[in-house]
């Protein structure tokens, strides 16, 4: 069916209802009721789902609106942060994109740490990453979703109507700013309704999504019939279900979940207790969260014998009651006022792993609801009471509830009871004091009073700094009666200001000190007070010294502490010209005068230090290579064993001559290095199928009682693989445990075990898991056997074993085994996998999910890639940008339309652009809305003329555009250079939109634009207007605008530039190079070049130097060809590296003649500072950095014709194999394999992995066993053992 029809039929079937109606349904007939109409089958008789966590689950039953834990650990998702690395390129657009995707990455990161550790967020942090988004301009899709799916349950702090409200807001807000929403959106928006509990016309929820041109999916209907049944409304529920079986939507357990909820709330509790009969009847057997939904519903009505019996009917059916079920219960009971049952379900409890952020969140969502009496009751059942380690010395057990309670404005009388309770139970030491620090910090007047008074009932000595953050706000706020007020109080409370308070919180306020005087007498608060009077000379002492001397000199003034205005005294001799004052003064106060003047003038004492050089480095590393070559000739000989050149040889005298060799290395103090290791390994493996397990042993044995190598997993699996290879299974489980007990290694446990499970031997089985349990933990032992049933397709006993009642997610351990399955096309043990891990304790799920989306597209397995998108939308997924790429990716390969928005950067190619229409398909339009979103889709394919000269059209219509995409489109031209075209939308913009103003990108990209075009001055003028209302400067920008004012010779410009951003409070990352390298360019430009020896000279000779690069220096002045400047600056150089040893400067120089081509320049420096040779690291920097872009192999093969041994060749060799593979050049790599072979080199994993993959690309077969693991495994591989050397070589 055509969207538009179909979603116009669901509209017309739903306008006839009313809001949400509670009236029953005539629709549907359950046996034993007295309900009539046509049966469920008929209803139900399209395709039925199985088991999922569809929308009514106990994810979202209506107790969860508050209360449930379900989402919190895995709603938001094991994010992990990725490393956005770009490279800084003069392409304004890279900036923009850097500055977007670590936007996002921070907000996914801060709300993921936050629902790790709490299981929450709070609306405060949920509004900063909010404003944040807005901030950087379109939001993209992903933000969105993201900041719509934290507008639920998340905030169990929140009431539910501020919830709703803030989701609304966070929806217009983004829609306003361009961002792109699609059905994903229209459903999170769906589901934060439900968890709200939020009342809306389901009829107006789809003319909306008709309107927008979105098409509802199964997860929208699903979640509009939970919507009706929360409120009792079968009629409406049965309507869509309707419609559902008319399109052949399946009917999955999420949608007899809702109709329990439904029939209980409608009153008609025997009927949603007979739902389940019908989901028997229908093929489905009812999973917790059917037991869930009707344990929700005798919760609300009170019926504590129908709680227990379904209880012991979900656990007589496998769907055992968690604690977090059990949680869910208590809060429903609760808001239905039956607390009288509320004592023997928290008897239930089990106190599972994972039940304190739990319960915790439990408590929040009860004192929310006003029920903090209930909250409290389970405060007390926190295990860590029953803990041996609780010290009653320093408890503070109930923080979180006390801060709630204060900010809730729970009464005093509770708080109080609380507080009292908790001190004399010993769970808190000091529970009314910290209660009182939560209320100064919520500025909470009237209760912060309170509590002092109670508090100094109890002879708690009450200080003036506890007033502090109640005057802060006043005091920003210039606001003095509010300071007054608090004053008042501290009259009231008998507290005294101190000298602190009245100088920073009471006086500042008053716009003298006699204003304040009188203000204050005016309140009736006494002034007559040694702090008033220290406070009045503190401040006099800033500003006015003769004033000062004449306080100090009158002979009433009382003999006061010095110290206390003794900064105030240093900070006015400073700004002081008053000589006659300062002499008075010093008079009159000698002996810290004295002390003040010597830290005026005082000079600060550098140490002296040189730079020791390590001359016996060099000699280290030659004879680690040496004995490295002689480790390999060693190993070659004793386990290259391909047993060719050796048939009709015994292998038992084959085997003595290597156990005879081994020896021998270990006479010869022969140490073996992480690749000798691995060719062991393979080499063991070559002998299991000749030599069996006897053989093996003795070898391994050997090896390790020798000491050649380390006892590792890897190395013992042999010898488990000659005994299963063998079939001898208790063979195999004995080597196991023996190499367990011997070397703490427990190799192929897996494979055993999987071998025990396939041939039903129980009794070893037991004692395989028995042993695990006792050596590596309970969690270890389900995690083996949980995957073991995976492996052997025994899904219904490895469900029971990942539900175990307090088991978590260990990440690796999943990672491992979906690898696995992704390597062997194990598609049905992966989905089994991913499905039963949906409620596992702080499990990935985006990670779990993108597992069988990597498979879908292995396999092109595009239908199952569709059904996973729903899947991630039922259970309130939020995508990673890189799992929306591997979808689309797999949809689009084989021509199905994407049905989101593909994460995308600004400005890239027509060419890479994803799911937007072209603005030449679109039809004819007239409203704002429609033209808004072609002209964004333009700016994002990188049309920005095209979409400029549609905006003038626009214009002329008198159609006028929301603020977004008028600063896109200005953004888009400035991407390009054209200023003068941008500054006419702005024009534009500014006719249409009040008090338009260019977003902080778009001011950066006018920054750049001005100064790659030479306008110096108009961008140093655009970064101080910038500044001036609040906006933030790019890195890219600052840069920019510096060097230009650089090549302008424009000196005061880059020093004013430097004040501007030391002044700024954020380093913005620059580096101080950035302004001194471009101030001696300055120089030079002007012809001073003595100044610009000197500017740079400085930085180099300084004691604290870090001997940073000047590279950008040397390559200015090669692109100018100004001999001048090079022959002084080349000069400093040599000066440099001859008299102080520093040759960092004469390095950059070195490297940038060779980049530049001029080899023989570089040669003839190279002979005048021979140490340029021993600079390895800058060399091998070099290296890197050629290493990462295409064609620059040259310039590698350049410096090594002139320096051919500055480092080892395991480390060049590498850089010239990734050269060789950027530049496709597989002969090169070839060639270069070869010498390396021939060289007795060993090739990195990584390099065989890159090799590998170029002769795929040219369509050859890989002539080698390509490594297993992926490339970033083998790179995180190299970059350890090079931390590794390096601090060997520290130490």
């Amino acid at each position: 069916m055509p969207f538009h029809g179909a979603t116009e039929n669901m509209a017309a079937l739903l306008r006839s209802a009313r809001l949400l109606k509670f009236s029953p349904s005539g629709l549907l007939q359950i046996t034993g009721t007295k309900r009539n109409g046509p049966t469920l089958s008929r209803l139900y008789s399209g395709a039925l789902g199985g088991k999922g966590t569809g929308v009514c689950s106990r994810k979202i039953s209506p107790a969860s609106g508050n209360a449930s834990s379900r989402v919190w650990p895995y709603a938001v998702g094991c994010v992990r942060n990725y490393a956005v690395a770009t490279e800084q390129k003069d392409e304004a657009s890279v900036a923009v994109r850097s500055k977007q995707a670590q936007q996002f990455d921070w907000a996914l990161a801060k709300l993921d740490s936050s629902v790790r550790r709490t299981g929450r967020i709070t609306k405060t942090l949920l509004l900063r990453i909010f404003h944040d988004i807005c901030r950087t301009g379109y939001p993209s899709g992903n933000q969105a979703l993201l900041l719509l799916r934290s507008c639920g349950s998340l905030l169990p702090e929140v009431p539910l109507e501020e919830r709703s409200e803030l989701a609304h807001r966070v929806w217009e807000k983004l829609q306003e700013l361009g961002a792109q929403y699609d059905v994903s959106h229209y459903n999170a928006l769906l589901k934060v309704y439900l968890q709200n509990e939020f009342k809306f016309s389901p009829t107006d929820f789809l003319a909306k999504m008709e309107l927008a041109n979105v098409q509802p999916n199964r997860v929208t209907y699903q979640r509009l019939i939970a919507a009706y049944c929360q409120n009792g409304d079968i009629e409406g529920a049965s309507t869509i279900l309707g419609f559902m079986k008319s399109k052949d939507l399946p009917i999955t357990e999420a949608v007899f979940n809702s109709l329990v909820t439904g029939h209980a709330c409608a009153g008609d509790i025997e009927s949603a207790k007979n739902i389940l009969s019908v989901m028997r009847a229908a093929g489905i057997e009812p999973g917790p969260d059917t037991y869930f939904a009707l344990l929700n519903a005798y919760a609300a009505k009170g019926d504590l014998d129908s709680l227990k019996k379904t209880m012991e009917a979900a656990d007589s059916a496998d769907c055992s009651v968690m604690d977090r079920d059990v949680m869910q219960v208590i809060f429903t009971l609760a808001k239905a006022g039956h607390q009288q049952h509320i004592p023997e379900m928290v008897e239930r409890l089990r106190h599972e792993r994972g039940y304190v952020p739990d319960a915790m969140n439990l408590c929040l969502s009860l004192i929310t609801q006003s029920q903090e009496d209930t909250a409290f009751h389970i405060l007390k059942t926190f295990p860590t009471l029953q803990s041996e380690s609780f010290n009653t010395e320093s408890a503070n057990l109930g923080n979180f509830f006390l801060r709630h309670c204060v900010n809730m404005d729970t009464s005093l009388e509770k708080i109080g009871r609380y507080c009292k309770e908790l001190q004399e139970s010993n769970l808190h030491t000091a529970a009314l004091s910290f209660t009182l620090s939560c209320a100064l910090e919520a500025k909470k007047l009237g209760m912060s009073l309170e509590l002092m008074k109670m508090l100094k009932k109890q002879d708690f000595p009450i200080r003036p700094h506890y007033f502090w953050p109640l005057l802060t706000q006043h005091v920003k706020d210039s606001n003095t009666a509010g300071v007054v007020e608090v004053v008042k109080g501290m009259q009231e409370l008998e507290v005294c200001p101190d000298v602190e308070t009245l100088s920073n919180y009471i006086l500042p306020v008053f716009p003298s000190t006699e204003a304040a005087r009188q203000a204050l007498k005016d309140a009736g608060i006494s002034l007559e007070s040694e702090g008033f009077l220290s406070s009045e000379v503190r401040s006099v002492a800033v500003s006015n010294l003769a004033e000062l001397y004449t306080i100090l000199s009158d002979p009433s003034c009382p003999s006061l502490d010095l110290s206390i205005f003794r900064g105030s005294l240093i900070l006015g001799f400073r700004k002081s010209s008053d000589v006659e004052s300062m002499v008075k003064v010093r008079c009159q106060c000698a002996h810290i005068v004295e002390r003040l003047l010597h830290i005026v003038v005082a000079t600060a004492q550098v140490d002296e230090g040189g730079i020791a050089g390590n001359r016996h480095l060099l000699l280290v590393l030659l004879l680690q290579l040496k004995e490295c070559g002689f480790v390999f000739l060693l190993t070659e000989a004793a386990f290259g064993l391909e047993y060719g050149w050796m048939d009709g040889i015994p292998i038992t005298t084959i085997v003595e001559e290597a156990v005879d060799i081994l020896k021998e290395m270990k006479e010869k103090e022969v140490v073996m290095n992480d690749t000798h290791v691995t060719m062991l390994f393979h080499t063991l493996n070559s002998v299991v199928a000749k030599g069996g397990a006897p053989t093996i042993r003795r070898l391994q044995d050997t090896i390790f009682t020798l000491g050649l190598a380390k006892p590792t997993a890897n190395l013992c699996s042999p010898l488990i693989t000659a005994y299963l290879d063998s079939k001898d299974l208790s063979g195999a489980l004995e080597a196991a445990l023996e190499c367990q007990k011997r070397y703490n290694h427990l190799p192929r446990i897996h494979d055993i075990v999987v071998a025990l499970v396939e041939n039903g031997d129980t009794e070893l089985l037991q004692k395989a898991m028995d042993f695990v349990s006792q050596e590596r933990g309970e969690m270890t032992m389900l995690y083996d056997l949980f995957f073991a049933f995976l492996q052997t397709g025994r899904y219904r006993e490895a469900r029971k074993i990942i539900e175990t009642p307090g088991l978590r997610a260990r990440p690796g351990r999943l990672h491992w085994y979906a690898e696995k399955c992704i390597s062997s096309k194990q598609m049905e043990a992966l989905e089994q996998m991913v499905d039963m891990t949906a409620k596992l304790f702080e499990c990935d799920r985006d990670e779990m999910y993108s597992y069988i989306l990597r498979l879908c597209k292995e396999t092109n397995d595009w239908q199952k890639a569709e059904a996973v998108w729903t899947k991630m939308q039922e259970d309130n997924v939020i995508p990673r940008e890189r799992t929306l790429h591997m979808l689309a990716d797999v949809l689009k390969n084989n021509g199905q339309e994407v049905p989101f928005e593909v994460p995308e950067t600004w400005y890239q190619q027509p060419a890479t652009t994803q799911q937007v229409k072209s603005a030449t398909t679109l039809p004819t339009v007239e409203s704002g809305a429609e033209y808004q979103a072609r002209l964004l889709a333009l700016c994002k394919r990188g049309k920005a003329k095209e979409a400029y000269g549609m905006l003038k059209e626009v214009d002329k219509k008198g159609v006028a555009l929301g603020p977004a995409p008028y600063d896109q489109l200005i953004r888009a031209l400035l991407a390009e250079g054209s200023i003068e075209d941008a500054m006419a939308v702005k024009d534009i913009a500014a006719s249409h939109v009040p008090g338009f103003q260019l977003s902080d990108i778009a001011t950066n990209l006018l920054i750049i634009t001005h100064s790659k075009k030479g306008q110096a001055k108009d961008a140093l003028e655009k970064l101080k207007s910038m500044l001036q209302v609040d906006q933030v400067p790019s890195q890219l920008a600052v840069t920019r605008l510096v060097q230009a004012l650089g090549s302008d010779g424009d000196v005061a410009g880059i020093q004013e530039v430097e004040s501007l951003m030391k002044g700024l409070g954020t380093t913005l990352n620059l580096s101080s190079m950035v302004f001194v390298n471009n101030t001696a360019l300055a120089h030079i430009k002007n012809g001073d070049m003595e100044s610009a020896v000197e500017v740079l000279e400085a930085v180099f000779t300084s004691p604290n130097s870090t001997n940073p690069s000047m590279s950008f220096v040397f390559r200015k002045i090669l692109e100018d060809d100004n001999d001048k400047a090079l022959d002084k600056l080349s000069a400093m150089a040599e000066r440099l590296a001859n008299h102080f040893g520093c040759y960092r400067p004469a390095s950059d120089l070195f490297l940038q003649l060779l980049d530049m081509d001029k080899v023989e320049d570089a040669k003839f420096m190279l002979a005048r500072c021979n140490a340029l040779a021993e600079q390895k690291e800058v060399l091998v920097s070099y290296l890197s950095q050629k290493a990462q872009r295409p064609g620059q192999v040259g310039k590698i093969k350049a410096l090594l014709s002139l320096i051919p041994d500055f480092t080892e060749k395991e480390v060049v060799y590498p850089y010239l194999m990734k050269c060789h593979v950027l530049d496709k050049d597989l002969l090169s790599a070839k060639a270069l394999q070869e010498q390396m072979q021939k060289g007795g080199t060993v090739i990195d994993e990584l390099s065989l992995k890159r090799l590998a993959a170029l002769y795929r690309n040219a369509g050859e077969t890989v002539p080698f066993v390509e490594p297993p693991e992926s490339f970033k495994f083998y790179a995180d591989k190299l970059k350890e053992r090079a931390a590794k050397a390096k601090t060997t070589i520290e130490a």
